[in-house]
């Protein structure tokens, strides 16, 4: 047995000192201009060029600052196959620099199917070999036990989706079964995962997903998944605050992460990094991972960290 992942983003919390995920959400059209502009001539190989120099770039800048990263692999799926190759090496460089990697694929299935997605991301051959990975539990319990199974033995982590982000999430997760809203009895079953197999830090190998555009709901999961680490989407380009992800840390300052992609990785298109222009763009994603981070200890319980 591998060593947990929930004690690894313990630790990496503690010595970061932060609780900042930057997302790897690479989109060609908002690359800086020195990437974008070779990668138009040579069609997708071009693309999957400026994606693995783009996010390795970011990766050496918020390497000393943050726990973890978050690649979206559709981005990198997008590109057919030399986008994989372009994510396998933005993997392993997040891996050199020490960085913890949350592959972001919300996968499931059942079965066989379900075994081979597991192994997929968390085997030992695994091109990808993913810290954590998130799921979606909506095919059952069936669906859920291959990556449980495949992360605990590897010292991996799911992040299963119970209350996204998006504005259109409520249409299902909100619908009323039993007295209670789906995204409640979801919660109910990672919480129990979680549980299971709790360490010295009270969390567990199972953790949700719970968006931080809707803060009261936030602060109910946050009580009914004791157990459960919280992934955060939703602040910055989203809209969400420093304040609004307050109510998903525990009083240690431990218990969630808070992503944020494009507000980082793409800073130097906001106003207020715009001085460093895009030649310097490396700068800006520095000063808005730096100024997250502020924001975070200063408005929510991540603050006792430092």
């Amino acid at each position: 047995m591998a060593t947990s992942f929930s004690d690894r983003l313990a630790a990496a919390i503690r010595t970061k000192r932060t609780p900042v995920v930057v997302g790897l959400d690479p989109r060609f059209e908002s690359l800086p201009e020195a990437l974008r502009k070779p990668a138009k001539k040579m069609a997708w190989a071009g693309r999957a060029a400026g994606y693995k120099t783009f996010c390795q770039g970011v990766i050496d800048v918020v390497a000393p600052l943050v726990p973890a990263v978050k690649p979206q692999i559709a981005f990198f799926e997008q590109l057919g196959i030399v986008g994989l190759a372009a994510l396998n090496h933005v993997i392993a460089h997040a891996r050199q620099r020490g960085l913890l990697v949350i592959v972001d694929a919300k996968r499931n299935d059942i079965g066989s199917t379900a075994e081979a997605y597991a192994e997929a991301f968390f085997g030992a051959n695994s091109d990808w070999r993913a810290d954590a990975l998130t799921v979606s539990p909506y095919l059952g319990d069936d669906s859920l036990t291959p990556f449980v199974d495949a992360a605990r033995h590897n010292g991996g982590g799911l992040f299963v989706l119970v209350k996204t982000s998006n504005p259109g999430g409520g249409q299902l997760q909100d619908l009323v079964s039993d007295g209670k809203p789906l995204y409640q009895h979801v919660a109910r079953h990672v919480e129990r995962l979680a549980a299971e197999d709790a360490g010295p830090t009270g969390y567990g190998s199972v953790g949700a997903v719970v968006g931080a555009t809707y803060p009261a709901q936030l602060a109910e999961l946050r009580s009914a998944m004791p157990h459960s680490w919280l992934l955060i989407p939703g602040y910055g380009s989203q809209g969400a605050t420093a304040k609004d992800v307050a109510a998903g840390f525990d009083a240690s300052g431990l218990g969630a992460i808070v992503n944020n992609s494009r507000g980082i990785i793409f800073a130097h298109q906001r106003k207020e990094y715009s001085h460093f222009g895009p030649d310097r763009w490396q700068s800006a994603v520095e000063a808005a991972t730096k100024d997250m981070i502020a924001a975070l200890a200063a408005e929510t319980p991540a603050g006792k960290l430092a």
